[in-house]
């Protein structure tokens, strides 16, 4: 059993990719639910946060647009740009659904990709 739990068994890839990984950075989130659970959502502080967060998201969709790496480099611009243009679309269609955003963009990507093959 013990062979299992060490990183050189079958499983070490995936206990290192939890330990290392997933367990330092939900440390700080479970820090965060507790720590702003009687904060006001519209204090300076939480909307600094916010914009932040959302500054870096914004960095990081234009990095993945303009600069792509791996697998994404082999799609054009203009159907990286096609597929955010779609994914936007999909957000506000389905009333600011992140998740329906993400997937319409997901899956044009993926046809943009699979076009490009052909």
């Amino acid at each position: 059993m013990s062979e299992y739990l060490t990183l050189t068994g079958p499983l070490g890839a995936y206990f290192l990719v939890v330990l290392v990984g997933f367990l330092p950075s939900e440390i700080w989130r479970v820090m965060g639910v507790f720590l702003s659970r009687r904060m006001d959502e519209q204090s300076e502080l939480l909307v600094w946060v916010r914009m932040v967060a959302t500054a870096l998201l914004a960095g990081i969709v234009a990095k993945l647009v303009l600069a792509p790496s791996g697998a994404l480099a082999a799609v054009p611009l203009l159907g990286r740009c096609a597929s955010l243009v779609i994914g936007l679309a999909g957000f506000f269609i389905l009333r600011r659904s992140v998740f329906a955003g993400v997937l319409f963009g997901e899956i044009s990507v993926l046809a943009m990709a699979v076009l490009m093959e052909r």
